[in-house]
């Protein structure tokens, strides 16, 4: 049995613990909060928790994970003397792979996560489709090689760059985009009638803002100089955008908008939206369970918009093209009410 040192249970180090766990790992498990790693214990994401770092990292094993905050990351590894296959999970990772003094090291970062934290939260099927970034810098092949194939096998898609690459592309669609949340939640709670209006596409671009400010600070000072650089750029084009509407320059602005959309539709499969006006009563979404199973769809996105004072709302699931009929006619059967 292959074993692995979990250094950190929370929502990631769990989620790992549980992927592997059911991959045939045996799991080790340690958290600087020992009430964490009891609840990563009960979880079911680690098999033994041990009560410090050091008794963690004895082994032998075939791979340490440490899952934890950039600054912590890099302290870790720049003091950590082991034979052992390590890698880090954090969202920055130039100041993480210079700091590291280890043999074999290689700092990666799964882009998967969730607005909630905590080994509650965690899952095994997190990483399913997601992908996982390997940095080159300080690597050697055949660790890179070994930290691929256990990445693949809790059902990610690794992709190799350089810590500079990653760290410059997660400030424009991960570190950039917390800070615009967090913007767009304090503009809009200035006004209490717009936070009364705010629906689907508010709380979409704005989910992550209720993710850990704590965690957040810690990643957003890892990376400050590429966010900034980030936030400048943004400002650059919301300053072109402000102009042409000021200058009622429509033509122009419509280009913009529709150059955005064109690159946002690219992103997305293609799938056809299916809307289900959910009532306010025990049992509609065990009636959305079984149209499911019955039409076999091959589902693509499930968004839920409950209404402003609770009383239900409206379930929109997204399916490949193909799908859309049979799932419509699934739901009607159940009994159900299309919105």
């Amino acid at each position: 049995m292959r074993s692995v040192a979990i250094l950190g249970t929370g929502l990631i180090g769990t989620s790992i613990g549980l992927a592997l766990h059911g991959a045939g790992w045996h799991v080790v498990g340690w958290d600087t909060d020992p009430e964490i790693g009891r609840l990563a214990l009960e979880r079911g994401g680690i098999d033994e928790l041990v009560a410090s770092e050091r008794a963690a990292c004895e082994g032998p094993h075939d791979l340490v994970v440490f899952a934890g905050p950039p600054a912590a990351a890099a302290e870790f590894v720049s003091r950590s003397e082991m034979p052992w296959l390590t890698i880090d999970t954090a969202g920055a990772k130039a100041t993480i792979v210079a700091a590291s003094k280890l043999a074999r090291f290689v700092g990666t970062h799964p882009m998967a996560g969730r607005e909630v934290s905590g080994p509650e939260a965690a899952t095994s099927s997190l990483f399913n489709g997601a992908t996982w970034v390997i940095t080159t810098d300080g690597a050697s092949e055949p660790d890179m090689v070994a930290a691929e194939e256990v990445i693949a096998a809790m059902g990610a898609r690794p992709i190799r760059m350089t810590a500079a690459e990653h760290d410059t592309a997660v400030a424009a669609i991960s570190h950039l985009p917390q800070m615009l949340a967090a913007s767009l939640v304090g503009l809009a709670a200035d006004h209490e009638t717009a936070m009364n209006l705010a629906a689907g596409s508010f709380r979409d671009l704005t989910r992550v803002a209720a993710s850990d400010s704590g965690l957040w600070l810690d990643v957003l000072r890892a990376n400050r100089d590429d966010v900034l650089d980030a936030v400048v750029r943004l400002q650059a084009r919301l300053d072109n955008l402000a102009a042409l509407l000021a200058e009622d320059d429509i033509a122009q602005l419509a280009v913009h908008l529709e150059a955005a959309r064109d690159v946002r539709r690219s992103l997305a499969a293609r799938a056809t939206a299916v809307h289900i006006a959910l009532a306010d009563r025990p049992g509609e979404l065990a009636k959305v369970g079984a149209a499911l199973s019955a039409a076999n769809a091959d589902v693509r996105d499930i968004q839920l918009r409950h209404a402003p004072y609770g009383g239900g709302g409206v379930l929109t699931i997204s399916v490949r093209p193909g799908d859309a009929a049979t799932l419509t006619d699934a739901i009607l059967a159940v009994g159900l009410v299309l919105a």
